[in-house]
């Protein structure tokens, strides 16, 4: 039988807590959401002044980027690039840029998503959590 890393409560609140230095450091205003391996929420953090409709779109890209064990935005990618098909996968409602995977020894443990600024700032403060477990 294999095993493999899990997230601890510790490890999400390391990975909100420097997700949310860089947000701030940036004056960005967001919702920062963990997510483990299966895509169920394990942590969800709306800042001040972040738009409502973050806290639907942070997560479900992190549930993307979980399921899908690669960055939401190859989904997007694929999308633009002509493959609407990808439109119907079933459980992928959150195929924009700002989900990214958290991988421990080639094995996705979970994922985080940021929503509430442009996608590449989405995806700076979500790798600088995800930096906070020293992977």
């Amino acid at each position: 039988m294999q095993t493999k890393p899990v997230l601890t409560l510790e490890d999400v609140k390391k990975i909100a807590a420097a997700a949310e230095a860089e947000a701030l450091a940036n004056k960005w205003n967001v919702v920062i959401t963990v997510v483990d391996d299966g895509g169920h929420l394990l942590w969800l953090q709306r800042l001040d002044g972040a738009a409502p409709i973050s806290s639907y779109i942070a997560p479900e890209k992190a549930k993307t980027a979980a399921l899908g064990r690669r960055e939401s935005k190859a989904y997007e990618d694929m999308i633009n690039n002509g493959r609407v098909s990808f439109l119907s996968a079933p459980e992928l409602q959150g195929m924009l840029e700002g989900g990214v995977p958290i991988v421990v020894d080639g094995q996705t443990i979970g994922a985080v998503g940021v929503s509430g600024v442009k996608s590449a700032e989405d995806v700076q403060i979500a790798k600088a959590g995800i930096a906070a477990l020293g992977l």
